[in-house]
């Protein structure tokens, strides 16, 4: 049987280039890691492709699936997703799978009882470490939800400008869904195997300053690269209940 390797992280936290950096540097390892496709109710974007990037339907005929046993879904910033757990199961039996995506579908998938059998590895990427939670959290005079929401919203318009220069109102309004679930995403925290402290979020300029990436986005890699290897690394296990 294959492993279920699930990355998760609020959006902006590094996934994306993580996983490029993972095919670009170590091919090797990326080729083994067959990706898990959900169903998603939006339409597609510039260049994404129907069953490569998300199986495009209705958010009617996604309900439909969901109303079937073997499949699961969320309501996601406003986007319906779903997974097919009995495809999955059968491609698991073949190969490696990978999930990289939201924390509300990666959370289903760590404690849906039908994949139990299954040997899981989950890891999600934090913007904050442990310590700088818990120092959030522990002063008064600020509200972690809002403070944490600022933070994402920064690093998610840094991102949105260099890729599009101009910002339009839509997407201050899809800046604004993303940094308001970050949160509450890092309060699930807890239900993973690892997490992994990484400053350099998608909006960083590590990962392509150099030939390698530099900082936390080299640190993040190399952790990833030695869990897909079977070999130790240096990561963080949340509580539950420690950033409630």
């Amino acid at each position: 049987m294959g492993r279920l390797i699930i990355l998760t992280g609020p959006s902006c936290a590094g996934k994306t280039p993580l996983r490029r950096c993972l095919a670009r540097l170590y091919p090797e390892l990326d080729q083994t890691l067959n990706k898990v496709v959900l169903y998603n109710s939006r339409l597609p974007r510039i260049g994404e492709v129907d069953g490569k990037d998300y199986h495009f339907r209705t958010r009617k005929k996604i309900e439909e699936h969901l109303r079937a046993d073997n499949f699961i879904g969320k309501d996601v910033r406003g986007d319906l997703q779903a997974l097919n757990v009995k495809s999955l199961s059968e491609n698991l039996h073949q190969s490696d799978m990978m999930y990289e995506g939201n924390t509300f579908i990666a959370n289903k998938l760590v404690t849906h009882a039908s994949l139990d059998r299954f040997n899981k590895v989950s890891i999600m990427l934090s913007p904050l470490n442990g310590e700088e939670m818990k120092l959030i959290h522990e002063t008064e005079t600020i509200d972690p939800g809002p403070f944490i929401t600022e933070v994402m919203r920064k690093k998610l318009l840094r991102r949105m400008r260099a890729y599009k220069g101009e910002i339009s109102i839509k997407d201050l309004e899809e800046v604004e869904r993303r940094a308001g679930s970050a949160y509450e995403e890092l309060k699930l925290g807890y239900h993973f195997d690892h997490v992994m402290p990484n400053h350099d979020g998608e909006d960083s300029e590590n990962w392509e300053a150099f030939y390698y990436p530099l900082g936390d986005a080299r640190t993040t890699l190399l952790a990833f690269v030695a869990l897909l290897k079977g070999e130790s690394f240096s990561s963080e296990h949340w509580e539950k209940g420690s950033f409630a």
